[in-house]
């Protein structure tokens, strides 16, 4: 599975899900830190990532529409 994980996760995580196997990109690697919820979202849909983040936001249907 393709991943980012946002700034809340540290390295140690990378390295867990990197060695399950999964394609793992990080906020912080590509300097991404303090970017807008809406632009790092539009990131991780052009990389065809799925956002790992322990940030609310992102699970707030009013804010981020389910994809058709």
């Amino acid at each position: 599975m393709r991943l980012k994980l946002d700034e809340n996760f540290g390295r140690r995580g990378a390295e867990f899900l990197t060695a399950a196997g999964h394609d793992v990109a990080t906020v912080q690697a590509e300097e991404l830190c303090r970017a807008s919820d809406e632009h790092l979202a539009k990131v991780c849909q052009a990389e065809s990532r799925c956002l790992v983040t322990l940030d609310r936001v992102f699970s707030n249907p009013l804010v981020f529409k389910l994809a058709d």
